[in-house]
């Protein structure tokens, strides 16, 4: 395994993330296809093997049991100072009105019970989920920056909004002097590219780690376009995000398959290597339920597209409307 530096941090990470929403008690939230703590934690163990040091989370998945799976994993089968981890904040945990959202409140509230929930002192990267129109940025990032410094989290990151509001955000903390964020997590795979127009180039320009989500597209890059899967039948998300482009995003899916066979690899292999060439991309945040989820990905970092398996996969690619930032 490959270790990069977070962005402008010193803070080492590996260039594959284990992405946690798939661990989680199914009943609780909304992601039925979730696997629940024994069918987890071997999962977890194996990232470990394979030099994984970052578990990204969120309080929000499966109703902060992922968090808690993943809290007793690690603790059982490592030491805590060797691995990341992050978690995020923003999306609803209660029905009254500051159970969401990016208020002062709210942060200090589900810091402490992520904090709980993971069975630690602090996380490595405490990022937020979404952006709140609802709360002044000033506010958000002062309060991320209190956060800091009272060592409940060493780094602060952001996903998905847009490249005017990152660019506010960290004009705020600039200006103020506080702490800024470190990272972008951001929806990027081959069957949506906007990211390419305005958020990768700021990433860029302010050394910013870029760490996409759904690198393979929820799955849908691994499988024949017709064929299914149970998350593909009840991940409600998904359904939002890969509908209205389904004509070039089937010959994009076809291309993977080619590539594939052609290199013997698998088509996860392929799509992943895509994301994990380009420039500005620190490391991909990967989901794993089965064992070969993560052997495929870690093939991923050796596997070099050449220019002209890019360009064949980039080709029937057409502007996307913008999906993930809400």
């Amino acid at each position: 395994m490959e270790y990069v530096n977070f962005g402008n941090t010193g803070l080492k990470v590996s260039r594959l993330w284990l992405g946690c929403m798939t661990y989680g008690i199914p009943d609780r939230g909304n992601h039925a296809w979730t696997l629940p703590e024994d069918q987890s934690r071997p999962l977890i163990k194996q990232a470990l093997d394979l030099g994984i040091n970052v578990f990204d989370t969120a309080n929000s998945y499966s109703d902060g049991t992922s968090e808690e799976i993943l809290g007793r994993a690690l603790k059982d089968f490592t030491r805590r100072d060797e691995i990341v981890i992050t978690t995020k904040v923003f999306m609803r945990m209660r029905p009254d009105a500051n159970g969401a959202g990016l208020s002062r409140k709210a942060i200090f509230t589900e810091i402490d019970n992520s904090l709980r929930r993971l069975g630690t002192d602090y996380v490595d990267v405490y990022q937020t989920h979404r952006w709140d129109y609802d709360t002044p940025i000033e506010e958000t990032m002062e309060a991320l920056h209190d956060v800091v410094k009272a060592g409940k989290a060493r780094y602060i990151g952001a996903s998905s909004m847009y490249a005017w509001q990152f660019s506010k955000a960290l004009y705020t903390s600039r200006m103020n002097g506080w702490t800024e964020f470190a990272s972008m997590q951001d929806h990027l795979n081959l069957l949506y590219r906007e990211e390419e127009r305005e958020m990768l180039p700021l990433c860029a320009d302010q050394n910013i780690a870029v760490v996409p989500w759904s690198p393979l597209a929820r799955g849908r890059l691994t499988r024949d376009w017709d064929e299914t899967s149970a998350r593909q039948q009840t991940d409600a998300f998904l359904k939002t995000l890969y509908q209205k482009t389904a004509d070039s995003d089937r010959r994009i899916v076809e291309e993977v398959a080619r590539i594939a066979k052609a290199r013997g690899v698998s088509r996860a292999t392929v799509g992943l290597a895509w994301v994990a060439q380009k420039p500005q991309v620190t490391a991909p945040i990967i989901g794993a339920a089965k064992p070969n989820h993560l052997t495929d990905a870690v093939a991923a970092l050796s596997l070099n597209l050449t220019a002209e398996e890019i360009a064949a996969l980039e080709a029937p690619y057409v502007p996307h409307g913008v999906e993930g930032h809400q």
